[in-house]
């Protein structure tokens, strides 16, 4: 995988005098903060371990709003999971597979730019542009791109207890009868996935309650809110991720674990859809992390 990406479109277009999001361009990515508080890392350069499960374009760490690392990068029961990060199990470019992004099989990212901003509210919005390629697919001779991603994330400050982080992922075939698909299973995996660090005592919750992981899939309108001991001293806190109302698929399947996985809202499922060279596949998740408790007022208040 090579690393193609340039900062020659990096915009610092700051509207308010003490902007409380930023960022520091480093040699392997960017790090976001908020008021000097490290907040979230976006991997922009090609990282491997010993040479296999070569990733990049996904977030670790994830910070808590007390500065606990949230998420997990090459663990040792799935080494292809890494933190924050959107992708699939299915590749089709007509009847020839052409890779597995989940697994890492044949699938190349480059992150070709790299775009950020702070709006009046302080928010920071970074936006970048991804290119993806495969040793399965060739043109005379050479590997081009056959998908075009463009992805928004609007980093909130922090109010109160929690941050809220919004993603925009925006998906445009550049060869026609392209497909994607999730885990070719009856649970169907695949999509927008937090791998997190979980504690014994973790919790799912709903907008409907309680949320008892199984093996397969499981509803919850809106989002998941994944709580325990999560924070650095044990201390409670927590992680919402929303599913937007605009996606496809409308409430969306979840596949949540108890331990040594990401949690999920599975897009498209097992059965693969198109993507469009004309319009984009465009999905919308958030993420709300926090330190003690957010109640289901306090978090559909936050949906508002």
């Amino acid at each position: 995988m090579k690393n193609l990406f340039v900062l020659t479109t990096f915009s610092l277009f700051v509207f308010t005098v003490n902007a409380q999001i930023d960022m520091e361009k480093t040699d392997e990515g960017i790090l976001i903060t908020d008021n000097n508080k490290n907040v979230l890392f976006y991997q922009t350069k090609p990282k491997s371990k010993n040479g296999e499960y070569e990733r990049c374009n996904y977030i670790h760490p994830l910070w808590g709003v007390d500065g606990t690392v949230l998420t997990e990068d090459f663990p040792a029961d799935h080494l292809h999971h890494r933190g924050v990060f959107w992708t699939w199990h299915q590749l089709w470019i007509g009847n020839q597979e052409i890779g597995d992004p989940w697994a890492l099989i044949d699938f190349e990212q480059d992150v070709v730019d790299v775009d950020f901003v702070t709006s009046q509210k302080g928010a920071g919005v970074l936006k970048t542009e991804v290119e993806w390629k495969s040793e399965k697919w060739k043109k005379q001779g050479k590997k081009v791109p056959y998908l075009k991603e463009s992805t928004t994330i609007i980093i909130h400050p922090q109010k109160a207890n929690y941050r809220k982080i919004d993603f925009e992922i925006r998906l445009l075939a550049l060869e026609e009868n392209l497909k994607i698909g999730g885990s070719d299973n009856e649970k169907g995996y695949s999509g927008f996935s937090v791998r997190m660090v979980l504690p014994e005592d973790v919790y799912f919750s709903g907008p409907a309650g309680e949320i008892t992981p199984k093996t397969t899939a499981v509803k919850s309108e809106g989002y998941v809110n994944i709580s325990g001991s999560l924070l650095d001293g044990n201390k409670n806190g927590g992680v919402v991720i929303i599913d937007n109302p605009e996606n496809p698929g409308y409430p969306q399947n979840w596949i949540l674990r108890k331990q040594k996985s990401m949690q999920n809202p599975a897009y498209p499922g097992r059965y693969p859809v198109p993507v469009s060279t004309t319009k984009p596949l465009v999905l919308k998740y958030s993420l709300v992390v926090y330190s003690g408790e957010l109640s289901d007022k306090k978090i559909q208040k936050i949906l508002k």
